[in-house]
C-alpha cells in the first residue's frame, strides 16, 4: 500500500504543479526526466478528462465554498480523490478518504483534513451508495 501512498501523494505535486503552471497535468509530466509511478500518471491525467464532471461534484457538496476561494492543495486534493471515487471502483472508499484526508493534514491547513473528509464522505455516499 505504501506504493500507492506515494503515487498519490506524487500525483497530488503533478496536479498542484499544472495549476500553478496553468498547463495540463500531461504538460508537466512529459517535461519530466522520469515518468512518475503509473497510478500518478494515471490519476492526474483522469483528474484532467473527468475535470468537469468532478468539479460540479464538489462545487455540489462543498457547501458555502466555491472552487476558486478553496486552498489549491485542497482543491487538488479534492478532485484526485474524487477522481477515484468515480473511476476507479476498485479502491475501497475508506482508502480513497483516509488518504486524502492524510494529504491535507501533511500539505495543507490545520482545518483541511476536516474539510475535505467532509466533502468527500458526502461525495462517496452519493457515487458510491453501495460501498459507503
Amino acid at each position: 500500500m505504501e506504493g500507492r501512498r506515494q503515487a498519490r501523494e506524487r500525483a497530488l505535486e503533478l496536479l498542484y504543479e499544472a495549476e500553478a503552471k496553468d498547463v495540463t497535468p500531461a504538460d508537466v509530466i512529459e517535461a519530466l526526466p522520469v515518468p512518475p509511478d503509473p497510478y500518478a500518471t494515471t490519476v492526474a491525467n483522469g483528474v484532467e478528462a473527468h475535470r468537469d464532471e468532478i468539479d460540479a461534484l464538489l462545487r455540489r457538496f462543498a457547501r458555502g465554498w466555491t472552487l476558486e476561494r478553496m486552498a489549491s492543495i485542497d482543491r487538488a486534493v479534492l478532485r484526485m480523490a474524487t477522481y477515484e471515487l468515480l473511476h476507479e471502483p476498485q479502491v475501497p472508499v475508506g482508502a480513497v478518504i483516509s488518504e486524502a484526508v492524510e494529504l491535507a493534514q501533511q500539505f495543507s491547513t490545520d482545518d483541511s483534513s476536516r474539510f475535505v473528509n467532509g466533502v468527500l464522505s458526502s461525495i462517496a455516499r452519493d457515487v458510491r451508495a453501495d460501498d459507503a
